[in-house]
């Protein structure tokens, strides 16, 4: 009898693993503008074996079910709207795959048919939409959306260690992060205030839709940032089925869940909560590779959506995120810029907000949104003296919040003419505190001492009209106030898009942007000799601005294969420079962790960026795709002497190819390789002056020959390597990304030893596997 059951079980195991699961892929076709459903779209399901049809219900709502795992095409089609097509739709056994797809209404093209294809996933005028399984896909992107829009035209990241990112030569303080219209202060672990990255992203690739990347002429709707977006989307959780996920790896141990909430009908929640897996790993006494400097953090992520009628909506949305980390002395390394020194370093971000969106009238869709956000960040530096004890040199401490009001409005006018404006209100508090050590008077100078309060506010139009079928245009204009020290701006934009043939397009686009500095660059201060009377000197300074102008063709060479060239000039005026370092400019801040805080600055830098970039992608067809990058660039800027110089990011070129192959293995599993490659130019740095230091006894620079030398050209190779296996009620996925595979010894920067009285060179991470384990229940 023993025997019989067990070869009942080996049967019963046998059928299981020998049957190809089965699941559901729906969605929901709306208008672009009024995000009304449209009725009676038709929707065609495709793979290499079969097509399937169906047409969407009173709701907009469409459904196949029992379809095979595997990567689906879709293509949807209503009369008078431009045709979509949505590729490599992935379907997997543990999750329903929904998704949300919109079209855009145009009479002028009711004559004939419009496609739009893989190439509108491509760049657009210095715009790039992307997937979020990019941010895994691509070798060494770990998950994060930084690190993966990395390797676009244009765009590098700073330093391995961090997720700063770096458009065309601008400085990274000049990005505006946005998570469903919020514009976000900095959504990163580890991040000092007034800086744009840190070490681990906060933003979770597992709660995030579709977004897209502007790298420069950013449309209207944008503002207060010279380098570029990144506008990222929540997804809704699944409204119909609850499920669940657990993930370990780079970025934590992470547990998830989304579904339908009890007794509301179509409404629904996602929550997804991480924790540092180096920290899981130090409590259970593993070692971590880190030496003391053992990054603890945390963050939560969700989003409740409530249905208030058939036309409107109300949002949840919330971000935690809290880290510290202690590095001792003995915490000399890649990545790490310090020598015999304590650094201690705390950091935490919450924000929360509630939007309601309703059909306002026929053709207006309006969105009205309120938000809070709250931040703090903790840092204490020691240094190790010559018998060995730590003395005091850093303290600082700062926090601040902001309240958001906003509104936005969509609105369609006969013909192919869209409306899009908006109003915002922000109010904006701070407290910022620290001061440096001096061991000749054994005091501590004050660098900052604020209480600050003020208000700003921001109002945007565009018109998206297409002229005829082949010229689109989109003029728009921004306005920016705020009253910290009673400046407007007024911001004219124009895009243009011109189809020369269905294949070839050109594009236009000009943009005037400008920037209000970090707060604590305001309130920085200066004393006398005896430390007994401060003063501050840079409360005048103007909002920066830049004139960006792009000249773009696209030209597709096949239908998954496309070509995109874009050419760009930048003039950068208003720039915060100083009469006592005469070498410095604005345009440099975030070459380190932190901003520098430099006395009596005035608004008299320039800086100019150029550069011609080229992409060819071919996007992932029949398991393979590949993309390519070339971006040849120059990014100078003068000080108070008028002098042009390279700025710190003029690496000169960027080179990126990345490709991957995915191999279906027994019709429901799947084994992934993906390689990416980056060859860059050396990066610009400001040497140390050796004798100086040495007389006083911490690192001083030598200014006069800023940025004049670069370090080696930058290499590095990325192979990822991931399987995933569909059950019939789970998904498991494993993968291994072995970062900087050759080993290749990139200086990031140099720091002064005053033990050894020596400079030495700060090297990026050597090569470095992580770990991936994900499973949907």
């Amino acid at each position: 009898m023993k025997k019989f059951y067990i070869i009942i079980f080996f049967l019963w195991y046998g059928f299981q693993n020998a049957q190809v699961p089965l699941q559901t892929l729906r969605g929901y076709v709306l208008d672009e503008t009024t995000r009304e459903p449209l009725i009676g779209a038709v929707v065609l399901l495709q793979n290499q074996d079969s097509t399937r049809g169906t047409v969407t219900d009173e709701q907009g709502n469409f459904r196949f079910d029992q379809i095979a795992v595997g990567r689906y095409h879709l293509k949807v089609s209503y009369l008078g709207y431009e045709t979509k097509e949505l590729r490599n739709i992935e379907v997997s056994s543990a999750r329903q795959t929904v998704v949300e797809i919109v079209l855009s209404q145009n009479s002028i093209l009711l004559k004939g048919v419009t496609i739009r294809t893989a190439k509108d996933e491509q760049t657009y005028l210095s715009v790039r939409s992307f997937h979020v399984e990019q941010t895994e896909r691509y070798a060494g992107s770990l998950g994060d959306v930084a690190r993966m829009a990395g390797n676009f035209a244009g765009v590098s990241v700073h330093n391995d260690t961090r997720n700063d990112i770096i458009i065309r030569g601008n400085s990274p303080v000049g990005l505006i992060w946005r998570l469903d219209g919020i514009e976000i202060r900095n959504p990163n672990h580890f991040a000092a205030l007034g800086t744009t990255g840190g070490p681990v992203g906060m933003l979770n690739n597992n709660t995030l839709s579709n977004s897209a990347f502007y790298s420069g002429a950013f449309p209207a709707r944008f503002g207060n940032g010279l380098s570029g977006v990144f506008d990222l989307k929540m997804r809704k959780g699944n409204d119909q089925k609850t499920e669940l996920m657990g993930q370990v790896g780079f970025n934590g141990f992470e547990l998830g869940a989304e579904g339908p909430i009890p007794l509301l009908k179509r409404s629904s929640y996602l929550i997804n909560a991480r924790y540092s897996t180096l920290a899981v790993m130090h409590k259970l006494g593993f070692g971590t590779g880190t030496g003391s400097a053992v990054p603890f953090y945390e963050d939560l992520t969700y989003k409740i959506f409530l249905p208030v009628g058939e036309k409107s909506g109300i949002s949840l949305i919330g971000l935690y995120g809290d880290s510290h980390i202690d590095m001792q002395p003995d915490t000399v390394g890649s990545g790490y810029m310090l020598t015999n020194q304590r650094t201690a370093f705390q950091s935490a971000l919450y924000v929360s907000a509630i939007q309601y969106h309703t059909l306002l009238f026929k053709q207006t869709f309006a969105q009205l949104g309120i938000s809070h956000q709250s931040f703090f960040d903790k840092t204490i530096l020691d240094d190790l003296d010559s018998t060995q004890n730590l003395k005091p040199f850093y303290r600082s401490r700062n926090n601040g919040m902001k309240y958001s009001l906003q509104m936005s409005f969509k609105t369609r006018f006969a013909g192919s003419v869209q409306l899009e404006y908006g109003v915002a209100a922000h109010r904006n508090t701070f407290s910022i505190v620290d001061s440096v050590f001096l061991q000749t008077q054994q005091l501590f100078k004050k660098i900052h001492n604020a209480d600050i309060s003020f208000y700003s506010g921001a109002a945007f139009m565009q018109i998206i009209a297409q002229l005829t079928s082949k010229l689109t245009l989109e003029p728009g204009a921004f306005m920016f106030y705020q009253n910290l020290n009673n400046e407007t701006s007024f911001e004219p934009r124009l895009r243009l898009q011109y189809k020369l043939t269905p294949l070839h397009d050109l594009y236009l686009g000009y943009g005037l942007h400008t920037q209000m500095l970090p707060p604590q660059i305001y309130f920085v201060l200066s004393s006398d000799s005896g430390l007994t009377n401060y003063h501050t000197t840079n409360t005048n300074l103007k909002l920066t601005r830049a004139h960006h102008l792009v000249l773009g063709y696209s030209y597709l060479l096949k239908e998954n294969l496309n070509l995109t060239v874009e050419a760009y000039y930048q003039w950068l005026y208003r720039i915060p420079v100083s009469h006592k370092i005469p070498q410095f400019s604005f345009t440099n801040i975030g070459e380190f962790f932190s901003i520098p805080a430099v006395d009596s600055l005035v608004s008299k830098g320039n800086g100019r960026n150029m550069g011609i970039e080229l992409t060819i992608e071919r996007s992932l067809c029949k398991g393979f795709y590949v993309l390519g990058t070339v971006s040849l660039f120059d990014s100078k800027s003068t000080g108070y002497d008028g002098k042009w110089r390279n700025t710190a990011f003029n690496n000169r070129f960027i080179f990126n190819l990345l490709g991957g192959y995915e191999w279906r293995i027994k019709e429901k599993n799947f084994l992934t390789v993906d390689v990416k490659a980056t060859y860059a130019g050396g990066k610009p740095y400001l040497p140390i002056d050796l004798a100086e230091s040495i007389n006083e006894g911490s690192v001083m620079y030598d200014f006069d020959r800023a940025y004049e030398d670069r370090f080696p050209d930058y290499f590095r190779l990325d192979i990822r390597v991931g399987f995933k296996r569909n059950g019939r009620h789970t998904t498991q996925q494993w993968a291994i990304d072995l970062q900087n595979i050759t080993n290749h010894r990139a200086i990031i920067g140099q720091t002064f030893d005053a033990k050894s009285n020596a400079i030495q060179n700060v090297y990026q991470f050597a090569f470095y596997p992580m770990m991936l384990y994900r499973i949907y229940l």
